[in-house]
């Protein structure tokens, strides 16, 4: 097959090689990034299908496929147009980049006119796919945000070290108003001066949670010990690929 017209795109996602090729294995997965009945079948010869949310079907055939690190299959739409079926070639590689994994995209095609409206939907394409893979990673990050809060009313101070480690990484990185703190032993030193201070003091969600790609934005009330709005404002939280905080910074509402 000559192919001699490509596109590149790169993305890195926040989240290990092993969970991102799982939504090339798996269907459920599959169609998650591309639309609802779409599905893959992850061996060598097996049936690509897609499913465009606008109806627009795309089919192919898995050429090569090596956990975690590489699919290759053949890319052309069940119409035949712009490109007949069997009729592009797309390479997927993925490979650790820092704490996350870097994806590249390489898509061969016969013609450059069937090369140039992919780059745009390539580009919309894998931004709508690190979005899926965010919203599996990062599902719980509700309770994450409610344990964050909860933490800071803990008497005990190694039950509250405990409640902190769960879900912060030791390196945690916490600003607000009254707060520039650095590493969880900072963050631990931080609360119970809080706790000193401020006694009867509490925290809580206030609304859902927002999550986009590992940042997640939290509405929060600070109620005295009378039960009493006293505060209020919005955590963003940062999440890390093993959905641990990495960073929150706290923006308090203006009274």
């Amino acid at each position: 097959m000559n192919l001699p017209h490509h596109l590149d795109r790169s993305v890195l996602i926040s989240a290990p090689p092993e969970t991102v090729f799982r939504f090339f294995q798996e269907s459920p997965k599959w169609a998650k990034w591309w639309g609802a009945g779409s599905t893959i079948d992850p061996r060598p010869g097996g049936k690509v299908y897609i499913r465009h949310p606008n109806g627009i079907e795309t089919v192919g055939e898995v050429l090569e496929i090596d956990a975690p690190q590489r699919l290759v299959f053949t890319y052309g739409y069940a119409s035949g147009n712009p490109i007949p079926a069997g009729g592009s070639r797309v390479t997927i590689t993925l490979r650790e980049d820092g704490d996350g994994t870097r994806l590249h995209l390489y898509h061969e095609f016969a013609e450059a006119a069937a090369r140039d409206p992919h780059v745009q939907g390539w580009r919309f394409q894998l931004s709508m796919f690190s979005n899926a893979v965010a919203d599996e990673v990062f599902a719980d990050a509700a309770s994450i945000a409610d344990a964050w809060f909860e933490a800071w009313a803990i008497g005990d101070a190694a039950a509250r070290e405990e409640a902190f480690a769960r879900i912060a990484a030791p390196s945690i990185v916490f600003r607000d108003r009254y707060s520039a703190l650095d590493g969880m032993a900072d963050l631990l030193a931080h609360a119970e001066a809080t706790l000193r201070f401020m006694p009867g003091f509490r925290l809580e969600r206030a609304g859902e949670v927002r999550q986009c790609q590992g940042v997640v934005l939290a509405d929060w009330i600070a109620r005295g010990p009378d039960g009493q709005e006293r505060a209020a404002g919005t955590n963003v939280f940062q999440l890390g690929p093993d959905a641990r905080l990495t960073a929150v910074t706290g923006l308090w509402r203006q009274q």
